[in-house]
């Protein structure tokens, strides 16, 4: 599937139409206003689902840290667009909601269609502080960071008013992450980031749910880009800023972020769950063997127990091999590709 996109002009916004067609980048920024000037070219975009309450103060305040705001408007229904349009952003409209992935994707490829040299992506339910802005970038204009993610975790960045549940499910997720990527950052779910020119080019997003934070920082990792945390302040006294409860959307993005252990690391998501079962398995041999010889009656559902889980762990491990190899072979053969291009 291509990684470019195409839009069509419709009374001042975007629509965004298909990924098979050729994008004209023309659409959607005036060649003229990079050409003209020395300093990096930056845009911030923000991803928004009827958020018609709070997009017009986030893009005051982001607009003056920044060369152009964009606005990606992922299928809403209120008035999101008109008003971004109106307070001067360029609209990317998606005719239907596609998720938060699907909105970070589109912002990637109308980054790099741009031409873009440093985007920052926040959100625009009011959550993110746009004076923040300034100290998301600097590491990447000071060429000190390819990305920079904005931490709510860092030892001087307020975090009395996160609610506690909300601090013990990133904390999963942010485990999750790291055992998927290598990468160990304190705020793996942050959605306010910077990323430079190496970065944008690196990003190529497959998934459309709110899983691809994660998903990015993988990629990160596979480039060995460099990456750096600053402290950001984030409101939770807003209402309505989320289409989702809290626990089933940390349970979808756990199960994504799963999933691409699944892919990435199959020794560790199927050996170490096949190493439990032959454990236990053993241990079930043992207290059946235990108790005949103590009782001479011969324990059927412990040694049953322990025959399933003996062949279940095994199972899991010969898959955990086998799909390791693979996974090997396919990153050989797409490096050899690479070089040979």
């Amino acid at each position: 599937m291509s990684d470019t996109v195409s839009f069509s002009e419709v009374q001042g916004t975007f629509i965004y139409e298909s990924r098979d067609e050729c994008f004209d980048a023309r659409l959607v920024t005036d060649d003229s206003d990079k050409k003209a000037r020395d300093s990096p070219y930056v845009i911030a975009a923000m991803p928004a689902f009827n958020e018609e309450l709070y997009i017009a103060k986030t893009i005051l305040g982001a607009e003056a840290l920044v060369d152009r705001v964009v606005v990606v408007d992922d299928g809403s229904t209120d008035e999101t667009a008109n008003i971004a349009e109106r307070m001067g952003a360029t609209v990317i409209r998606h005719p239907e909601n596609g998720g938060y992935g699907a909105a970070l994707k589109t912002i990637f490829e109308v980054a790099r269609a741009m031409d873009v040299d440093v985007l920052v992506i926040l959100d625009s339910d009011g959550q993110h502080t746009p004076r923040d802005i300034g100290q998301v970038l600097d590491p990447v204009l000071r060429n000190k960071a390819d990305v920079v993610i904005g931490s709510r975790f860092l030892d001087n960045a307020p975090r009395d008013h996160i609610p506690s549940y909300r601090k013990v499910g990133m904390k999963v997720l942010d485990t999750a992450t790291a055992l998927a990527s290598g990468m160990q950052v304190s705020d793996t779910q942050s959605g306010f980031r910077a990323y430079g020119r190496q970065a944008i080019d690196a990003v190529h997003l497959n998934g459309s749910g709110m899983s691809a934070g994660s998903e990015i920082l993988i990629q990160i990792s596979d480039h060995n880009l460099r990456i750096a945390e600053v402290p950001i302040h984030v409101r939770y006294d807003i209402e309505e800023t989320s289409t989702e409860h809290p626990v089933k959307h940390g349970l979808l993005v756990l199960y994504d972020i799963a999933a691409l252990i699944g892919y990435r690391r199959p020794l560790l998501a199927f050996g170490i769950p096949g190493a439990s079962c032959v454990i236990l398995a053993m241990a079930l041999g043992f207290w059946a063997f235990s108790d005949y010889y103590a009782t001479t009656r011969f324990s059927f559902v412990s040694s049953m127990g322990s025959a399933m889980f003996l062949i279940l762990g095994l199972l899991l491990m010969s898959v955990g091999l086998i799909l390791n190899y693979l996974v090997v072979f396919v990153k050989d053969q797409s490096k050899e590709a690479a070089e040979s291009t």
